[in-house]
């Protein structure tokens, strides 16, 4: 088996080509941005939600999720530091006119990080370097702070009275919340919030297909604890051994290569500030394994000094080695008490709780806020599952059965005969009740299992003339092409077990 290395522009192409997303309103010429997931990406991004959901909300007891509504009364994202703050530098070409983020010229040029620079920094760094348009070659204007909330109004009024915002991300509808959720649910600390939601950023320069868009969704958790106790965490034992590679602030300003070592080492020498964000970190690294993806290919870094955002203590991103570098997959950042104190301050509302034990009112910090978007991920497992097998000729996708968008492909083995088809049609419409499933009966068996390779079917069952004699069928594997035979009446159980990890020859008679 080998694994070429593919380009984002070359993983779009087949995404588009095998109906897992599109560029929206293609016929129209599209809008740079937007994409809609065809019928195997909702189903892949449809799964990755739910097993994100079920293992950090209906697996866990300290958990509770919400969903909030897109829109929300203005005043949330003036709180928040959203209307004065959430900007990108932007740069107008003098002739042309096209638009570019000042921090990306000076990446795709000078091939540094720019993470940290200041609006008058970015500009120093375009003049130096004397970066032009990336379009026409021309002079670029003076950058400039441009807002990445998309406005709108409420109602038939369009005056500064009915402003509002799409929201820029899910954390603060969790905030506003805060308090309802808790009592309605009764959870004392340490607990947990979390919600899987579109969110949107007008982007200057989207790009690299998914990885930036201006309609997005993400799934984010905001864990909370006793401002005292933010060393106590009951879970840590369960990480302590479990490695990552670590860029940490000083490892980056000493330039040093990222290094691998268990949690343990990261907490002893002080690496990672607290047990709670060893502890997430880890477990959302975890969860990227369990479901398939290479350990290998991620990291942990920690932003620098300049890095923070100003609400932040000490955050840390999740990376990924994408084809244009390591970017960012998910951020967790120690938020502190900021969220719930500004919006205390802005609304005039007590959010904190009663402390039972000292009998005082606190307010929680959130100690760590894993945030993803849901198409990174989409990103990454589909790199991670791209092979490319050279005795088949032809693409493998080795997606995690849980994420496959399709599980089971049934088979008659040749189409024009009326009772195979038959046969096979029975049992196609016994497995559907249980898994997603593909009833293909065009082209040579050969064909229909590469078909099935392309698009990570899991296993393949194949109904002969043997199966009308005997009630037997065959199973293939998709990753190793191994084929066992089994009867009908045992087929489900089968293949439940396949698809909770057991090896497929061991389910059945081989066939050669």
């Amino acid at each position: 088996m080998e694994k070429p290395k593919l380009t984002i522009d070359e993983m779009a192409v087949f995404c588009k080509r095998k109906g897992f997303v599109y560029p929206t309103s293609e016929i129209y010429g599209g809008i740079a941005g937007f994409y809609d997931f065809g019928h195997l990406g909702v189903e892949l991004k449809n799964n990755i939600k739910n097993e994100w959901w079920k293992a950090f909300v209906q697996q866990r007891e300290d958990i509770v999720g919400i969903d909030g509504s897109i829109i929300t009364n203005p005043m949330v994202w003036k709180a928040s530091g959203h209307v004065d703050g959430f900007t990108d530098v932007l740069v107008d070409c003098r002739k042309c006119g096209s638009r570019f983020r000042g921090d990306h010229l000076i990446e795709d040029k000078l091939k540094i990080s720019t993470a940290g620079m200041s609006l008058d920094e970015i500009a120093k760094e375009i003049s130096r370097h004397k970066i032009k348009c990336q379009k026409c070659g021309s002079e670029l204007g003076e950058p400039k702070k441009f807002n990445l909330m998309f406005a709108t109004n409420i109602g038939p009024m369009q005056a500064s009275s009915s402003a509002a915002y799409l929201r820029p991300e899910t954390a603060q509808v969790i905030f506003t919340n805060f308090k309802l959720v808790q009592e309605n649910a009764r959870l004392k600390l340490p607990f947990g919030i979390a919600q899987i939601g579109k969110a949107f950023r007008n982007e200057i320069s989207p790009r690299e297909f998914l990885f930036r868009m201006r309609e997005f969704e993400q799934m984010e958790i905001e864990y909370f604890v006793h401002p005292e106790k933010q060393e106590d965490c009951p879970y840590i034992d369960e990480i302590l051994d479990y490695e990552l590679n670590v860029l940490s602030a000083d490892m980056q300003k000493q330039k040093k290569k990222m290094q691998k070592m268990p949690i343990k080492e990261c907490l002893n020498k002080k690496i990672i500030k607290t047990r709670w964000h060893a502890y997430w970190l880890a477990t959302m690294h975890k969860w990227f394994a369990d479901l398939g993806a290479n350990p290998e290919h991620f990291r942990i870094r920690q932003h620098v000094k300049d890095e923070l955002s100003h609400y932040a203590l000490d955050t840390w991103d999740l990376e990924y080695e994408f084809p244009f570098g390591w970017k960012e997959l998910q951020g967790l950042s120690n938020r502190t008490d900021f969220d719930l104190k500004q919006h205390m301050q802005h609304s005039k509302t007590d959010l904190s709780i009663f402390d039972e034990e000292t009998k005082k009112k606190i307010i929680p910090h959130v100690i760590c806020e894993p945030s993803q978007g849901v198409e990174r991920a989409f990103l990454v497992f589909m790199f991670d599952a791209y092979n490319y097998d050279k005795k088949r000729d032809n693409v493998v996708l080795k997606l995690h059965p849980k994420l496959c968008p399709i599980k089971i492909g049934v088979f008659p083995l040749l189409s024009n005969k009326e009772d195979l088809v038959k046969k096979a049609r029975d049992v196609y419409n016994e497995l559907v009740k249980e898994w997603t499933c593909t009833f293909d009966l065009s082209g040579s068996i050969g064909r229909r299992y590469a078909r099935a390779d392309e698009i990570g079917v899991y296993a393949c069952v194949t109904i002969d003339f043997d199966s009308l004699e005997d009630n037997s069928v065959t199973v293939r594997s998709r990753d190793t092409t191994e084929q066992i035979r089994v009867k009908i009446k045992e087929l489900k159980e089968i293949l439940r077990k396949f698809l909770d990890g057991e090896k497929l020859g061991k389910l059945g008679e081989k066939v050669e």
